[in-house]
């Protein structure tokens, strides 16, 4: 029998040290076993891995995190979600609902790798930040509740990983709890995700007898023998299987092997060469190294998802999960970013997210694709066009952060200093190094972007989604309203998906985001955070709007000021397109195509986007639509600006002649509920203009899928609370736009032109 350790003072490594913490097993650290973020590792690009942890809410994203952090040697002590006092839940609002609401990063070594980690929110009204934290990671782990399986925001996350190509490995987590199923989740895995999961442990023990898992690469079997409340699972027992075990366990060890083998093999030709050429006699002797290479291969393309299990809130399976992350996921060198070889050794980092501190201001942080970010420089902001000095650098640590001398390609970095950039901005050395890049992009096949005289290089920002909700915020007395529009300014620099306008009609100040949960947040922040107490009015739906048929139109604009006479001719059509796609587009005939030049193109554009914005109807934002320019005349000396409003005031003529139609935004609906209580959900579905769409079985409960009206929605976990005693749960995922029917339409109408 030999006891495995996973080594957490890598720096501390003496016999002293050794002996005083075998005594001390239960938090037993002496100071120095925590590690400092200023003894971080700086290792070869090779050895570093940005990951995200992503999941649906309550699945166990940040226990698992926290004992990532533990196991690792940079926490004291194990944090618990329900006490409130986890290292990546540091917001007030996250400690008291026990949820993520922002995501968090979090750096640490494990086994001589440099791990930089985020942990990303569960709930849909925070689906930006999952968003923009992929965008700059090279790996996620995705949690799932083993008794579960996948579930309604899984989904979401997962499509965001796929968009940005994100290979991923799954943790099926709480395998502890009674109903915990782990051919269920694999299954959901295969069928919901359309992924191959790649089965690499097999749990010992189910429910409260679970106690660890065996590796079927290495047949070897870890034990948590979890004494007490009090032990930290930072011991486990490791030992190879022998015919001592359960010969039930040994078949189905034997028998997930086997399938493994079959499954690499099937996935991978390297491996399924090595197979027939070296291990033809018995696939089961191919070396668990070679094995691991492969599920490695299949991880890096996409091809299989490997999948292990344990219980991170029992201590038990995370520091294998730790190895995972590290066998498994790529560095940063081993993805591939097409516009980063342009810039060679200059840098080149993207901004993805911006916080606000009381003492030194904006933090903006960067993920490093190129070069070397030093503090005390100046850097160019391409897509401000401005030049910004960085006086100190930061590595992320929650809101725990330690000041460094520099950072390399690869890394995630926190900054001070700098006041313009925001969310999406590419940061470069300088103007020089960015034209530079640009050259090589343009001479390389031509794939750099022309922009009339200068071709640009900037990293893809991240794509916001639109508003699904808006009510109006007013300050306590007019003497505060400066005050609130700096708290807005700060919270919307911090937070893209919320949007602030003022209502042209009554000069209200409105708030436009994600969710009821959203806006309470933000209410309660500016609160907390920024002292004043401001109040909502009610909270209203963001309906769109589309065109019912197709019109064609033309307009002219003369106006003379000062000596300079402007003398523009649009003609223009507008048509109807799948509204669910939520898209509106334009284009040019060949003809306008060829004649215009890119400034007064350019001008085209701003005119029809800028009608886009309102409809014909309500003023909401138009959806399913498309716009052909038949013809542009321009007398020589008009300017751009004057092109924009002729084409604007001519797209809003055609949008009139085209009629209206007010589009609904459609929930996806996810209710787990008991049985005996399914039919009080149902019946107040019913009344919410519900569609039911399938009824599953999950164990002993009902999962009931449904499609909803967001209007429909409002304080609906008040009343779900109350008709089935607390004991269910639901999930709401925007799912599509739709036209309302005559009657609603009408209703609606009515009800605006009376507040108007």
């Amino acid at each position: 029998m030999v006891w495995a350790r996973y080594l957490l003072t890598a720096g501390l490594q003496s016999c002293r040290c050794r002996m005083r913490y075998h005594v001390k097993r239960h938090y037993g650290f002496i100071p120095d076993d925590v590690k400092s973020l200023r003894a971080l590792v700086n290792p070869d690009i090779s050895k570093i891995r940005n990951i995200g942890i992503m999941a649906h809410i309550d699945a166990g994203k940040t226990t698992t995190t926290e004992r990532m952090l533990y196991y690792s040697g940079y926490t004291r002590a194990l944090g618990d979600v329900d006490d409130g006092d986890t290292v990546t839940d540091f917001m007030a609002q996250e400690r008291e609902r026990g949820i993520t609401i922002q995501s968090a990063a979090v750096t640490f070594d494990w086994r001589s790798h440099r791990i930089n980690l985020i942990d990303t929110p569960g709930h849909v009204d925070f689906t930006l930040e999952v968003e923009r934290a992929l965008r700059v990671l090279d790996g996620a782990v995705a949690v799932f509740d083993a008794s579960a399986g996948v579930e309604a925001q899984t989904l979401t996350v997962w499509r965001q990983a796929e968009k940005h190509h994100i290979p991923c490995v799954c943790f099926l987590n709480k395998m502890d709890k009674p109903a915990a199923n782990l051919s269920f989740s694999i299954e959901s895995i295969r069928q919901k995700l359309k992924a191959n999961p790649v089965l690499l442990q097999i749990p010992v023990g189910s429910g409260k007898n679970f106690t660890g898992v065996v590796d079927l690469l290495t047949n070897q079997k870890l034990i948590w023998k979890i004494k007490s409340m009090g032990d930290d699972g930072r011991m486990f027992e490791s030992k190879p299987l022998d015919q001592s075990d359960e010969p039930e366990l040994m078949q189905e060890v034997n028998e997930a092997r086997a399938a493994l083998i079959e499954q690499v093999a099937d996935l991978d030709d390297e491996f399924a060469e090595l197979l027939l050429t070296d291990f033809s006699d018995n696939f089961d002797a191919v070396p668990p190294v070679k094995l691991q290479e492969a599920v490695r291969r299949l991880t890096l393309a996409r091809k299989g998802v490997p999948v292990l299990c344990g219980s991170s809130l029992r201590n038990k399976g995370v520091q294998p999960l730790l190895d995972a992350i590290i066998a498994y996921l790529p560095a940063p060198n081993e993805r591939h970013h097409d516009l980063v070889r342009w810039y060679k050794d200059d840098l080149c980092a993207l901004a993805f997210k911006v916080l606000h501190d009381k003492q030194r201001g904006p933090l903006v942080f960067l993920r490093i694709y190129s070069g070397t970010l030093k503090p005390q420089t100046a850097v160019h902001n391409i897509n401000r066009n401005s030049i910004e000095r960085m006086s100190r650098l930061l590595v992320p640590f929650a809101d725990q952060n330690v000041e460094i001398p520099s950072m390399t390609a690869g890394n995630i970095a926190l900054t001070v200093g700098l006041k313009q950039t925001v969310t999406g901005d590419t940061i470069v050395s300088s103007k020089a190094s960015a034209a530079a890049a640009a050259r090589r992009a343009h001479s390389d096949n031509g794939a750099g972007e022309k922009r009339g005289d200068h071709a640009t290089v900037v990293l893809s920002g991240v794509e916001v989604p639109d508003p699904v909700f808006f009510c109006t915020i007013e300050p306590p007395t007019m003497a505060k309203q400066a005050d609130l529009e700096n708290a807005l300014n700060c919270l919307q620099r911090e937070d893209p998906s919320l949007k602030v306008r003022v209502d042209p009609d009554s000069g209200q100040t409105v708030l436009c985001g994600m969710g009821e949960l959203h806006i309470e947040i933000i209410h309660d922040r500016i609160r907390r955070e920024y002292g004043i107490e401001t109040d909502l009015g009610p909270l209203q739906v963001a309906y769109r709007e589309t065109v019912l048929h197709e019109a064609s139109t033309a307009d002219t604009l003369d106006r003379t000021f000062g000596e300079r006479r402007h003398v523009v001719t649009v003609e223009l059509g507008v048509r109807p397109v799948d509204s669910a796609s939520g898209s509106c587009d334009f284009a040019f005939t060949e003809e306008v195509e060829g004649k215009l030049s890119q400034e007064m193109k350019d001008a085209v554009e701003n005119g029809v986007q800028s009608s886009y914005l309102q409809g014909p109807l309500l003023g909401y934002p138009l959806l399913g639509v498309t716009t052909l320019i038949h013809s542009v005349n321009i007398e020589p000396g008009t300017s751009p600006a004057m092109v924009s409003a002729c084409v604007s005031r001519c797209m809003d003529k055609a949008l009139r002649l085209a009629g209206g139609q007010v589009l609904e935004p459609v929930m996806s609906l996810e209710v787990t509920v008991e049985e005996e209580q399914l039919g009080s959900v149902l019946g107040d579905l019913a009344q919410r203009r519900g569609t039911v769409r399938d009824i599953q079985s999950r164990h002993d409960n009902k999962v009931l899928l449904a499609t909803v009206p967001l209007a429909e929605m409002m304080g609906y976990s008040t009343i779900l609370r109350t008709i089935t005693s607390g004991n269910a749960t639901f999930s709401l995922e925007l799912d599509t736009y739709k036209a309302m029917n005559p009657q609603d339409q009408n209703t609606l109408l009515k009800r605006v032109a009376g507040l108007l």
